[in-house]
């Protein structure tokens, strides 16, 4: 019975091939997306699945300014984890991770620069549970210089040759040796924390570490006691702030966990985070989802419209089925029996899309997804189970519809199968193209915000702009580097900072000394510079003067924006800017306000302008270098620079990146939905489309004579072309009026996210509206020219 079945649904499928087609396209082309996204989905849900333990990471929330405003951050200070641990019982561990970016290791005469290394605590894996290929995992970093390395790492540093026990050196701030304790497989493209070895923190310990309880420069991660409730522990840190950073310690810092396989996803909000790769906000991942189902919807919908606009067609052939012993289920089998076939067959369509977008969604996503139906029996039974799932969905409705028929009035010719399934189909078609054109709407205003952030002047010039990369050996030669590279004509200038513009500034507390006033005691964005930085990046002063050249008489200098200088001027709200040149200002020691610097966009325009001072100390030393070169001989300029760099550093690899490239990078994650959602805007409207050329053609096949009539008493082709369109058309202006008021508020809740954002324009839901209509009318005007340019004679000819 069911091979018979099967075998009956493939002969109506081979027989009405232009239907089955479309349904298997738009059937395939749902699949697939829906199929990637939810891959693309699972990569980011299985995100550090594989530690074991109750590991959680410890935040920081860090008030800046006396507006109350705040930032939260990934950092926390060095003696935070022993003493959270000592004091509080629900902490059962702890590591701290300090990371190490182009790390140096010498083993003879091969030297190697790591891209990340980490210093960590002798606990590090007994939280996490990285594979060790060799070694003990409790003892391998218990000593002072113990490393242990990742196999690829162990291969480049010594070959084939056995690393246990062989000892290297990292020539750096201080010269540190360290003998390899063990292997670790390779991290896990889908973990946070990416490194190529760890090495025991003790072999860097300096006594002022264990003091500094002001300063955030690593990571905290703490295993807690099974049963422990967050909410419970969290209300004991102001308690423990208090104790170790005074009574006004809670006015500038508030502390939080976060479980660790909820960091990669859920920290969007949180800056300074430096060691979480591939960092991407589960709300875009959630979207992504949302709209691959609306896509598998839309495929699932142009289903059954095409098959309950066949219902005419079928109606005889229920009718004989019935009359010969056919009962109602078996009908309703037969016809899902065709759906689910259909179904299979999209599959393997489907999975030839996946298999040929795969390589243009990992390059874009910067993934490695991959696609294996039988890697698993559970995803076996996801992929067949789910496929049947769909078919069955898709040919429910249409099945109990068309085994509903009377067989006696289907054989008389009276049955009307017109007026309600039209309804149904008419909303089915609104439904389609009001999700498509909603889609449609959202990406261009997705990608006018990401265009405008690209584009807006931050209020700097950024352009020709190379940043080069300092460490702490490569920062004591800047100033010769700087000197070097002075004079040429491919360079125009040449400056230095702790950090680069578009990244999340450190942050810092400050006290104000007015002449006229008590003290103030506030947080703020700080930037270490040299004393050309405005000059090389034309920041505008609003008052005062840039840096002085060279040594001041004074002592330090100071230049805050306009934000921090409202912020200090809060209490004399009528005092001009000026009034602040010559204050006294710092935090490690205190210098004057010398300028007051125009307000700029020091990060990504997601975020609003803070308060913020620059500082220049040489002595503090730099992280990165910007040159100004010759845009009309670019190869030029960076082939000198780095040739200047060899010969100030001849062992330090020249590194290097454009500042507009550094900003992409800000934008990236951005850039990265824009473009997914749009793909999927775009498979939404060809399969809705696809729906329609089917009902089109329908349309036309059921009207053939009606039209040959209408020819024959002198209708036009244009008049013929219009009947045909017009009611269609009809229904992609009320989906574009449905659409509009629901693309309007998501768009709205997606701009309020960003300080500064684009306007709402009404312009562009009209030219949505427009190219919408458009598409359907080109879509249905093939078939409707195609009817109404036949010839009448063949139409009217008698059966």
């Amino acid at each position: 019975m069911i091979k018979n079945y099967f075998k009956v649904a493939w002969r109506n499928i081979w027989k009405h091939k232009v239907f089955s087609g479309i349904n298997i396209i738009g059937l395939a082309v749902g699949m697939a997306a829906f199929m990637v996204i939810m891959m693309f989905v699972a990569y980011e849900k299985s995100f550090d699945n594989f530690h074991t333990k109750n590991i959680y990471r410890l935040n920081e929330v860090q008030s800046v300014g006396q507006q109350g405003a705040t930032q939260k951050v990934a950092l926390s200070m060095f003696p935070m984890g022993p003493a959270l641990k000592q004091e509080l019982p629900e902490i059962k561990n702890f590591t701290r991770v300090n990371w190490h970016e182009k790390y140096q290791m010498t083993y003879g005469p091969k030297k190697l620069f790591f891209p990340e290394m980490f210093a960590v605590d002798s606990t590090f894996l007994k939280i996490f549970d990285f594979k060790i290929l060799r070694g003990d995992r409790e003892t391998a970093l218990l000593k002072p210089h113990s490393v242990m390395l990742t196999e690829s790492a162990a291969k480049r540093l010594f070959g084939d040759a056995d690393p246990m026990g062989k000892v290297i050196t990292h020539y750096g701030d201080d010269t540190v040796t360290f003998a390899v304790t063990g292997i670790l497989a390779d991290i896990p493209k889908n973990s946070q924390l990416q490194f190529d070895g760890v090495f025991s923190f003790s072999s860097i310990y300096k006594p002022w570490m264990a003091k500094n309880w002001g300063g955030n420069w690593l990571n905290t991660y703490m295993e807690l006691a099974p049963g422990t409730k967050t909410a419970v522990l969290e209300s004991k840190f102001p308690a423990f702030i208090k104790k170790h950073l005074g009574p006004d310690g809670n006015k500038y810092m508030k502390l939080f966990v976060l479980p660790l396989k909820d960091v990669h996803a859920n920290s969007a909000d949180i800056g300074l985070d430096y060691i979480n790769y591939q960092k991407f906000d589960k709300k875009s991942t959630n979207l992504f989802a949302i709209i691959a189902l609306i896509v598998l919807v839309i495929a699932c919908v142009n289903f059954i419209n095409l098959s309950t606009a066949r219902s005419a067609e079928r109606a005889k052939e229920v009718g004989v089925r019935k009359s010969i012993g056919a009962y109602r289920f078996q009908l309703a089998v037969q016809f899902l029996a065709e759906t689910v076939l259909i179904s299979f067959i999209a599959l393997v369509f489907a999975v030839i899309l996946v298999e040929l977008a795969l390589p243009y969604i990992n390059n874009l996503s910067e993934r490695t997804i991959t696609l294996n139906i039988f890697s698993s029996p559970g995803m076996i039974v996801t992929v067949f189970g789910g496929t049947l799932v769909i078919g069955v969905l898709s040919g429910l409705y249409p099945a109990i519809y068309l085994s509903s028929f009377d067989a006696v009035r289907v054989l008389k010719g009276s049955i009307q199968v017109g007026k309600d399934k039209g309804l149904l189909r008419n909303i089915l078609v609104v439904t389609q193209f009001s999700s498509a054109i909603f889609l449609m709407i959202a990406t261009v205003f997705v990608l006018r915000q990401l265009k405008f952030m690209q584009s807006q002047d931050p209020g700097y010039n950024r352009e020709q702009i190379v940043n080069i990369p300092l460490d702490g050996v490569t920062t004591k030669k800047y100033d010769l580097f700087k000197s070097e590279l002075s004079g040429s004509t491919l360079v125009s200038g040449v400056t230095a900072s702790q950090d680069i513009l578009g990244s999340h500034l450190d942050q810092t507390g400050v006290t104000f000394r007015p002449s006229n006033g008590p003290k103030v005691d506030l947080g703020t964005t700080l930037l270490v510079v040299d004393n050309n930085y405005l000059d090389l990046y034309k920041i505008k002063m609003a008052e005062g003067k840039n840096f002085t050249h060279g040594k001041t008489e004074d002592g330090r200098e100071f230049i805050v924006n306009e934000a921090l200088a409202k912020e200090l001027l809060k209490d004399h709200p009528n005092a001009p800017l000026s009034s602040l040149i010559g204050q006294r200002f710092g935090f490690d020691s205190l210098g004057t306000i010398r300028g007051i610097a125009k307000n700029f966009n020091f990060n990504s325009l997601q975020y609003k302008i803070e308060p913020m001072f620059m500082v220049s100390a040489h002595n503090w030393g730099f992280r990165d270098v910007s040159v100004k070169i010759n845009g009309k001989n670019t190869d030029a300029a960076i082939a000198f620079i780095k040739s200047k760099w060899a010969s100030v550093y001849p062992d330090y690899p020249f590194e290097y990146q454009f500042l507009d490239d550094h900003f992409a990078d800000v934008y990236k994650a951005d850039n990265q939905v824009s473009q997914i959602v749009g793909i999927l805007a775009g498979l939404a409207i060809f399969i809705s489309c696809l729906g329609l050329f089917g009902l089109a053609s329908h349309s036309a096949e059921k009207r053939v004579k009606e039209i040959g009539v209408r020819k024959v008493l002198g209708a036009s082709v244009q008049r013929i072309v219009l009947l045909l369109s017009g009611n269609f058309l009809v229904l992609v202006l009320i989906a574009n009026l449905i659409a509009w008021p629901l693309a309007l508020y998501a768009v709205y809740k997606f701009l309020s996210g960003y300080a500064y954002r684009i306007d709402i324009s009404w312009v562009i839901f009209a030219i949505v509206g427009l190219v919408s209509v458009f598409i359907a009318l080109i879509t249905i005007s093939f078939q409707s020219v195609k009817a109404a340019i036949a010839n009448p004679v063949k139409s009217l000819r008698s059966e």
